[in-house]
């Protein structure tokens, strides 16, 4: 079993597998360290990988008041040193992407490489960049179970679905509202006024070219931003690429972070 860690009025779920150097995955909104059970095999032979459930989230018990970004970065950076790191790698996605994005602004000697999947700019909200997806994505949220299919077409390209049938039962046991989800949807939501622009360390954007959820213009227009980054556009990948292709995404983290020397990264 994932042990718990207690940081502070928290008890947090986390599992670390492999070895080599510390890599943290942070997971999507209404996700756990679970989202990521299908790319942990592809990196634990290079790096130590943990993965941990957030703030209302999975396993994860905490004080029943909403979270701010700025509280689940500082969870972050108390996870890494609880596990006797002072600095990692880091790999958010969707979400966590926002998250990763925080902690390496806050605590930027904390990071040493980020990774951000299908993700979007601080201090940015979703629906100021899609609309239209968001405002359907809710409606079917708040039909479930009946919607679970229309739903989890959204996360995942209908080819892959029609491949991989395991992938559209998802939604259909989704846990129903309670006040820890509100709790989340208000931590979601938040929008700290910090600048990617002031990101100092080696960033790799992940955007597939299939997400319904996060535009991938809006996700690797982030490189324009970021002093340091360089973009991969993963063709035929829907929003949830760690899942879809894992074996692909693994391939691009770890070549990123295993380059010795990144000198031509700057405006990528």
């Amino acid at each position: 079993m994932a042990p718990m860690l207690e940081l502070g009025d928290l008890r947090v779920r986390c599992t670390v597998s492999g070895d080599g150097p510390p890599l943290l995955l942070i997971h999507g909104a209404e996700g756990s360290h679970r989202m990521f059970d299908d790319i942990v095999p592809h990196l634990a032979p290079h790096f130590t990988v943990i993965a941990y459930d957030q703030r209302d989230c999975g396993e994860t018990t905490n004080p029943d008041a909403p979270a701010t970004l700025g509280d689940l970065a500082h969870d972050a950076l108390g996870l890494l040193q609880a596990l006797g790191h002072r600095r990692a790698h880091v790999f958010g996605h969707s979400f966590g992407g926002r998250v990763a994005q925080c902690l390496a602004l806050r605590y930027p000697e904390a990071v040493e490489r980020l990774v951000l999947g299908s993700t979007w700019p601080l201090p940015h909200a979703l629906e100021a960049l899609n609309p239209v997806g968001v405002a359907q994505i809710q409606a079917l949220r708040g039909r479930l179970p009946d919607s679970a299919d229309e739903l989890v077409a959204y996360f995942f390209p209908s080819k892959f679905l029609d491949a991989n049938p395991r992938f559209r039962q998802i939604f259909r046991h989704a846990a129903p509202r309670s006040e820890r989800s509100r709790r989340r949807a208000q931590t979601v939501a938040d929008t700290p006024a910090l600048d990617p622009r002031q990101l100092s360390m080696p960033t790799l954007l992940l955007a597939g070219s299939h997400d319904r959820v996060v535009p991938p213009d809006a996700m690797l227009g982030m490189a324009a931003l970021i002093p340091y980054a360089l973009a991969v556009r993963l063709e035929g990948v829907g929003h949830a690429g760690i899942a879809q292709a894992p074996e692909t995404v693994a391939a691009h983290v770890r070549r990123f972070l295993q380059r010795e020397a990144l000198p031509a990264l700057e405006n990528t």
